[in-house]
């Protein structure tokens, strides 16, 4: 739960900040905010730049996931033996 918690912090942060730099260079620009076109813009670019600087948060998300995946199949497993 935890890599998970961290992972979404990271992104809503980078999407955050991107906004903010993004809206920023907009209205140095245009003396105006049109806010839908910087926030797509912000969606696209935080998506693109957390997956390469967040990627060892996301790998140790699979890996928590992986892990728990795994100790689920495990016990269903070991119930299913002991009904046969």
């Amino acid at each position: 739960m935890k890599e998970f918690l961290v992972y979404t912090a990271l992104r809503l942060l980078l999407l955050v900040a991107t906004f903010a730099i993004l809206a920023g260079a907009w209205i140095l620009v245009a003396d105006t905010l049109a806010w839908f076109p910087v926030l797509l813009a912000s969606f696209i670019v935080s998506g693109i730049a957390s997956y390469f600087l967040l990627n060892p948060q996301r790998a140790a998300f699979a890996r928590r996931v992986e892990q728990r995946a795994q100790a689920a199949s495990q016990r269903f497993d070991e119930m299913r033996s002991k009904e046969d």
